[in-house]
């Protein structure tokens, strides 16, 4: 073999033996260092896409801990069962006194039913505005404060039976402009408003069935033009002139493809039990004139009986005298065309019956009278006779 000359301060270092040519040996050299090359030149782009792959599962996370952890985030009552799929909360049957306050803002239903809630305050559901329906059946509600249900633009269904309400006051109704059913039966509600400031557009079903109702105003269902189901039964209708309008109104709503389960009149006694549709209109009397400064029933407003001034004895008999009038007078003509024909074709029968007794009468009454001429002119004739002879023979039986 032929030796290499060491040169003196140089020292290589011993490499490994490899097996094959040198040109193989000279090729992986070169690869090698193509390779570190590249893969020096790719380290940047590798980094970056491992930066993009953790902000992307960051993100997912994120995601997914706020759809699974929000409901306990916002937070449901300690006595209640909140739904987050379907935004429902249940209180129900919890023996609550007051609205829980930290109910969930994504509250669409919320059940407050069978508990011992007596009053609602002002801006009692701000927590929930985007509610839809609403269940405050079988409490012990006495007093709404006029913003009670502010705030509730979007609420649907307002469920209030079964509880001690007296009346409700218009500003009661504003505050739900999309309400569609309103159901206060089984309450001690004696006045509603006379109508209302803006008409309640959306309104379909209204129940105040079971109540101490002895009037309601045709103006105030004038402002619900879209109801098409309206329960009026078990109240204490009074059947007098005040009511004719509720006729008229209940008559047109009928006719138009509304669905009511009617109102029995309770007083007068006349019509008591009756049903107040099928009471003719002729037999309400109209309703007298009141003198300047007396405020009429049409004209009183809610809880206005309650505040009632004081009358003089005068007055107190003016009004139960007004009150009779009102009930007994029978009014001067009718306003049905049914009843006026039915009128009209009696009057007619009785008018022939009548004519035909006084023709049988008068027949009656010529035969009478010829038979009785002819029966008393016989003998008179048969007297005559002789008198006529002797007065002709005298003069020829005197002296000459």
């Amino acid at each position: 073999m032929p030796c290499i000359e060491e040169t003196p301060g140089l020292h290589f270092p011993e490499l490994p033996p490899r097996n094959g040519t040198s040109l193989e040996l000279a090729s992986e050299s070169l690869l090698d260092s193509e390779g570190s090359k590249e893969l020096e030149a790719m380290l940047p782009w590798r980094q970056l896409r491992a930066d993009v792959w953790a902000q992307s599962f960051l993100f997912v996370l994120g995601e997914l801990f706020l759809i699974l952890l929000l409901p306990i985030i916002s937070g449901c009552p300690e006595k209640c069962r909140c739904h987050s799929s379907s935004g429902s909360v249940d209180c129900s049957r919890q023996g609550l006194a007051e609205i829980p306050s930290d109910l969930p803002p994504q509250t669409l239903t919320l059940h407050l039913q069978d508990n011992h809630i007596r009053w609602l305050p002002a801006f009692a559901f701000r927590s929930v505005a985007r509610l839809t329906t609403l269940n405050l059946s079988n409490n012990s509600l006495a007093h709404l404060a006029p913003m009670a249900f502010h705030g509730l633009r979007h609420l649907q269904v307002l469920n209030l039976t079964q509880n001690c309400l007296r009346s409700l006051e218009s500003r009661f109704f504003h505050s739900l402009p999309q309400l569609r059913e309103l159901d206060v039966s089984s309450n001690n509600i004696s006045h509603l408003p006379t109508s209302l400031d803006e008409p309640w557009e959306k309104l379909t079903v209204f129940a105040v069935q079971r109540n101490q109702l002895q009037l309601l105003h045709r103006g105030l269902l004038d402002s619900m033009p879209s109801v098409r189901l309206l329960f009026l039964k078990d109240n204490l209708w009074k059947c007098n002139c005040h009511l004719l309008g509720l006729k008229l109104w209940l008559e047109k709503f009928i006719y138009n493809g509304g669905i009511t389960d009617g109102a029995i009149c309770e007083s007068p006694d006349i019509w008591k039990g009756k049903d107040l549709l099928k009471i003719p209109h002729e037999l309400y009397p109209p309703c007298p004139l009141l003198p300047p400064g007396v405020v009429s029933l049409q004209d009183q407003q809610p809880g206005s009986a309650h505040r009632a001034s004081p009358r003089s004895p005068e007055d107190h008999s003016f009004g139960d005298r007004d009150s009779l009038e009102c009930e007994f007078k029978p009014k001067p003509r009718p306003t049905n065309l049914r009843h006026a024909v039915a009128t009209v074709i009696i009057t007619g029968v009785v008018c022939g019956i009548l004519c035909l007794m006084m023709l049988a009468a008068a027949i009656y009454g010529c035969t009478y009278a010829a038979i009785t001429a002819q029966y008393q002119g016989g003998p008179l004739a048969q007297a005559n006779k002789p008198g006529k002879t002797g007065g002709k023979e005298l003069p020829d039986s005197s002296p000459a």
